[in-house]
């Protein structure tokens, strides 16, 4: 661990802690130090640095912690982890995972991440990860079926999000096809399904979920759409320990039934939640562009849209929506 992560666990508790003591339990100087809290700038950290008192955090910071994630699952949910691991800096949790992967580590393993330097969302897009505000997390599963019958994992795990958001109240959450979760026509939360090890009978598959929990205006600058995060849409702080429990939990539920059953038992409350059906919407494709109006989505997790009176089906693609939603 980096010794400037060191020092950050340092002050979680809120207290001022003066440069001397910081240094000696870190075993570094006091001008050390203090280059270290410079860097905490780049993380989108203020510090209050009084001289005579030391450094102090100008905001509260809740760490994530595997003891306290686990202690709020249920036993059947944490005997579906086969490891975990909370990194403080990383690329991304589905690259960390992709790598686990390579070199045959089991299904159920969980990677967390405090901030990511290279999070993706779909088509390549930069996932802005600050640290230490929002959750981040991968899961390596292992599915027993070829590729084909993975089309509609997305969907099912989008479901997996919503019930999860439904334990803190939110209840009026949307799904845009295939993997955004929006709400008042803003984005909050993505998933990102990649594959590895795959055959006929066989699949390896990353799913990576991103969901904004305390976005700050300074990190969320980049951002090219509209965005919101969990705190502003409840209206007051939730654990980002308790949050992740309950995603973690949600998620590990739809992988096991979706192995069993497919897609077929998540269509409904996919279907519930899409904000997409009857609306005028564009469905970017590789090398061309197709407008209508959405007409949802078909058994297998297809979107359908409609236009001059022909019914459209994609497996692939990004929808816009033209009017607000």
């Amino acid at each position: 661990m980096q010794q400037r992560f060191k020092l950050l666990r340092l002050l979680v508790d809120g207290h001022f802690h003066s440069g001397s003591e910081l240094g000696q339990a870190l075993g570094i100087s006091r001008s050390a130090v203090w280059k270290h809290v410079k860097t905490f700038a780049d993380l989108d950290i203020d510090i209050h640095a009084v001289q005579g008192r030391g450094y102090q955090l100008a905001q509260p910071i809740e760490l994530l912690s595997k003891e306290l994630i686990l202690s709020a699952m249920n036993d059947s949910s944490k005997g579906l982890i086969s490891g975990f691991d909370i990194c403080d800096e990383i690329d991304s949790t589905n690259n960390y995972l992709m790598r686990r992967a390579a070199i045959g580590d089991p299904a159920g393993y969980i990677c967390l991440a405090e901030s990511q330097q290279a999070g993706r969302g779909r088509h390549g897009r930069k996932w802005v990860s600050p640290y230490a505000r929002n959750i981040y997390a991968s899961v390596l599963w292992n599915f027993h079926m070829g590729p084909d019958s993975l089309a509609g994992l997305g969907l099912a795990v989008g479901v997996g999000i919503i019930r999860s958001l439904h334990q803190f109240g939110l209840n009026d959450a949307g799904l845009k096809w295939p993997n955004d979760v929006i709400w008042n026509g803003a984005k909050f939360a993505g998933i990102l399904l990649e594959m590895t090890g795959t055959s006929s009978s066989n699949c390896r598959v990353v799913i990576g979920a991103g969901l904004n929990v305390d976005m700050s205006a300074r990190s969320s600058a980049a951002i090219d759409q509209p965005w919101t995060d969990l705190n502003t849409i409840l209206g007051k702080r939730i654990s980002r320990n308790v949050i992740t429990a309950s995603l973690i939990q949600h998620v590990l539920n739809v992988l096991t039934d979706f192995e069993k059953y497919g897609l077929s038992p998540f269509l409904d409350e996919w279907r519930k939640h899409d904000i997409v059906t009857g609306k005028k919407v564009t469905i970017q494709l590789p090398n061309s562009e197709l407008s209508g109006i959405g007409q949802g989505i078909d058994d297998t997790g297809a979107i359908l849209i409609e236009d001059d009176n022909h019914l459209h089906r994609f497996y692939s693609g990004e929808v816009r929506l033209q009017v607000a939603y």
